[in-house]
């Protein structure tokens, strides 16, 4: 099957004006390919990043817009086993999720728990995906060390703050106003620094007994960078994920060695299908048996209609939310 979908794409790069809704040629499913009428979409901020024209879509990948979707499966391509016309569905892709009907890979998609609605299925690949990959792979968080979050309501912070605690990790958070701080609190963080009053350099050493946190997990970067750096415990590891402040930073890396530390970094939007499957494989057996507790599975802040979607962007663009902002498309014949 293949035929006309509505889909969002940047017209330019600029503010959430630049986006418009335009018809897109769907083509036929591939090898290993699935049709997933679109039921909710998560807005992440490497969609805001693309409509800027800092981040563009990798060498082949469509423009339109969208890193993650929930939805059923409407065709199937040749050597797809194991989902069927009318499964419901989420799925982690490089590109094309803001739109009405996407092609994805089965190989990157999992079955939507009974438990979870679609909305909150289409939040939930973007971010578990990257918060498992880095803080539980990469870093290596055990039960009863303490992870630090930059950033603890945002998208990735919030999902980052649920797992953690659902395997017993302590967390601590740094947020930018007391409301946001108390929020964080509220879905069972430790701890919750004001970085616009507070130095979350001294506080988190507080918070745990002058220690600092085993693990750090940061998207700021910057001047953040060093701080991370004398903050971490002995044989800490930081992940960073992105770098809202910048990439460059003055560094004094004498407590690299001084305390072991690990740093890692990884993007996950171009790495290969091979990696994103075995991803999904992981969180299929070790989170989706979870998500029967809502307080496993992704805090939403807002919807969006689908012909709303530069206010979802600029709901993002103003940092106010809590959690994940969704694109929510209607059905059509």
């Amino acid at each position: 099957m293949s035929g006309l979908t509505r889909a969002v794409i940047a017209t330019g790069a600029g503010g959430p004006e630049v986006l418009a809704i335009v018809d897109r040629q769907l083509p036929a499913p591939g090898i290993g390919e699935l049709v997933v009428r679109v039921k909710a979409a998560g807005i992440n901020r490497p969609d805001v990043m693309q409509r800027q024209g800092n981040y563009p879509p990798p060498p082949g990948a469509t423009d339109v817009l969208g890193l993650e979707l929930a939805g059923v499966v409407e065709t199937i391509g040749p050597g797809v086993a194991r989902f069927k016309a009318g499964d419901r569905v989420m799925a982690l892709v490089h590109s094309g999720a803001y739109a009405e009907r996407a092609l994805i890979q089965e190989a990157s998609a999992l079955p939507i728990p009974d438990a979870m609605s679609f909305v909150e299925a289409g939040a939930f690949p973007e971010t578990y995906f990257t918060v498992w990959s880095n803080v539980f792979e990469r870093a290596g968080l055990k039960r009863g060390e303490t992870l630090l979050i930059h950033g603890g309501t945002s998208g990735i912070g919030t999902t980052a703050l649920k797992l953690a605690k659902a395997f017993g990790a302590r967390v601590i958070v740094t947020a930018g106003s007391a409301e946001k701080c108390q929020a964080c609190l509220d879905l069972g963080a430790d701890g919750a620094i004001d970085y616009r009053r507070e130095d979350f350099v001294a506080r988190s050493k507080e918070l745990t007994e002058g220690l600092g946190p085993d693990v750090i997990l940061d998207m700021v970067g910057g001047s953040y960078i060093q701080r991370n750096l004398e903050a971490i415990a002995a044989d800490g590891r930081i992940a960073q994920i992105a770098f809202q402040q910048g990439s460059k930073a003055e560094l004094d890396l004498l407590p690299l060695l001084m305390k072991r530390v690990t740093m890692a970094g990884s993007t996950l939007r171009a790495r290969p299908l091979e990696m994103k499957a075995r991803l999904a494989a992981t969180l299929e057996a070790n989170v989706l048996p979870l998500l029967t507790q809502s307080a496993v599975r992704p805090l939403i802040d807002s919807t969006f209609a689908f012909d709303k979607v530069a206010d979802a962007h600029a709901r993002m663009d103003g940092g106010s939310h809590t959690g994940k902002i969704v694109l929510v498309m209607e059905d059509r014949a």
